[in-house]
């Protein structure tokens, strides 16, 4: 007995430190069309990589974000908190002056949380959370960072685009030259990330932003020429970028494999918002929100209803959740999976989802949810069980059953008058916990003003 002893005692001796805490890696798509992907069903745009992880993920079919476009949603991840709550509910104009237009100071973060729970945390791609110092990823939580600060950026190097579109890359707070395609670069950049930290005594988490395929339309020649199939030049050209998209998480995913950290690695993904309503060069919509009435801006369910995997072999069965869900959760169901729940702060809007993907608790993770644009009185929507009503602005309110109506083609408002009266009840409950705008949007089209000193 005592060989195969000292046999199993070399063995623990050699098994990773961290072997019950997995790596966390949230991914993060920008403007993905909700049927623009293989395993949403799409059969024009081949993506297999993204595929792949689907059919080792829970695809959570009812799975949102907190808001119907970029910043405040990235915001709503950053701190598991509706985003209403603390005022982020515009999109930060580039302004490094301005120590207002960005993610709260006040907030915790994410990141600064899994690094209390002994995480060593990184970041690559986009920002969008602030362009003072005070907002950099690395005063906000994490250890590492490699990406562009603002909301967008050209892909390809020296391309045209406005001035924040072509701002120098920034590394751990110094500029750096784009090289390549910018999606790749990214890919790259984490693959690079976990490869690095593989071997470390300590798991990681990694926040992997892209900002593919948000406009501008710009994708490598390759991949235009293997989607010729699609006639419209915006759509191919989108098309183009959401591939890149794909090989770039591709990339990425081999590294898992090759450094055998897949099983123990927590994978969420999920687009910041639905994809735009844009007419491209042919006067047509290029990306595909279907089977979903609405886009990007709106809160119909194209506006915020996307594409949501989340995978970690080693705890949890691939398969299908149906149940509402939105990624106000990775942050508590990450610090749960890290066995550091007690970080948790108290005032989060975000629940721990383990229980429930892993079938150990039944029942919905949340009674109700909460969307709102352009602050108090603004439009609003809540959904309870398959039951949704919205209002834009001071329009009468809209009553939708998702389970029987997707779409959201039948209002049900006036067949349901006493749902529609404690909905609407519901909101103003919710408001009651939300404050206005701290800053504005800037204005679509124009460069950003600079702020008055």
């Amino acid at each position: 007995m005592r060989p195969i002893l000292s046999f199993l005692f070399v063995l623990l001796l050699a098994a990773p430190a961290f072997a019950a805490k997995p790596n966390v890696l949230v991914i993060i798509a920008d403007d993905l069309g909700y049927n623009d992907v293989g395993f949403q069903g799409s059969k024009e745009i081949p993506t297999p990589h993204l595929d792949k992880l689907a059919a080792q993920s829970l695809r959570c079919t009812n799975g949102y974000v907190s808001h119907p476009f970029c910043s405040p949603t990235r915001a709503g991840i950053m701190t598991g908190r509706y985003q209403h709550r603390f005022g982020h509910e515009n999109n930060p104009a580039w302004l490094p002056e301005s120590t207002t237009a960005g993610l709260s100071q006040q907030e915790t973060t994410f990141p600064a949380l899994m690094q209390k729970a002994g995480y060593t945390t990184g970041a690559v791609g986009k920002w969008h959370l602030g362009a003072h110092p005070q907002f950099h990823p690395m005063k906000r939580g994490f250890d590492e960072y490699f990406g562009a600060l603002g909301g967008g950026h050209v892909y390809f190097p020296g391309a045209g685009g406005g001035a924040e579109y072509n701002i120098p890359l920034n590394r751990n707070g110094k500029d750096e030259a784009q090289t390549k395609y910018l999606t790749e670069h990214f890919g790259d950049e984490a693959a690079a990330f976990v490869g690095r930290h593989a071997a470390e005594a300590k798991p990681w988490m990694l926040y992997l932003a892209f900002n593919a395929p948000h406009t501008p339309l710009q994708a490598p020649k390759e991949w235009l020429e293997k989607l010729k199939h699609i006639e419209n030049d915006s759509r191919r050209t989108y098309a183009a970028m959401v591939c890149a998209l794909d090989a770039a998480i591709g990339g990425v995913m081999a590294k898992l494999d090759e450094t055998k950290q897949r099983e123990n690695t927590l994978i969420y993904f999920v687009s910041d918002n639905g994809g735009p309503n844009l007419a491209g060069k042919s006067g047509t919509n290029f990306t595909d929100n279907s089977p979903l009435r609405g886009a990007k801006g709106m809160v119909y369910e194209g506006g915020m209803r996307v594409p949501f995997l989340v995978s970690w072999p080693a705890k949890i069965k691939p398969g299908t959740y149906d149940q509402p869900l939105i990624a106000l959760d990775f942050l508590p169901t990450a610090l749960a999976a890290a066995e550091s729940a007690e970080l948790t702060p108290k005032n989060l809007d975000g629940v721990n989802l383990l229980p429930f993907l892993s079938g150990e608790k039944s029942g919905v993770p949340h009674e109700l949810l909460f969307w709102r644009t352009g602050g108090p009185g603004g439009n609003n929507a809540v959904r309870r069980g398959s039951m949704k009503l919205l209002r834009n602005g001071k329009a009468e309110p809209e009553l939708y059953d998702l389970a029987a109506d997707v779409g959201e083609s039948k209002n049900l408002a006036a067949e349901k008058p006493e749902v529609v009266k404690e909905l609407v009840a519901a909101i103003a409950e919710w408001e009651k916990g939300t404050i206005a705008p701290t800053f504005q949007s800037p204005k679509a089209g124009k460069p950003a003003a600079k702020k008055k000193k």
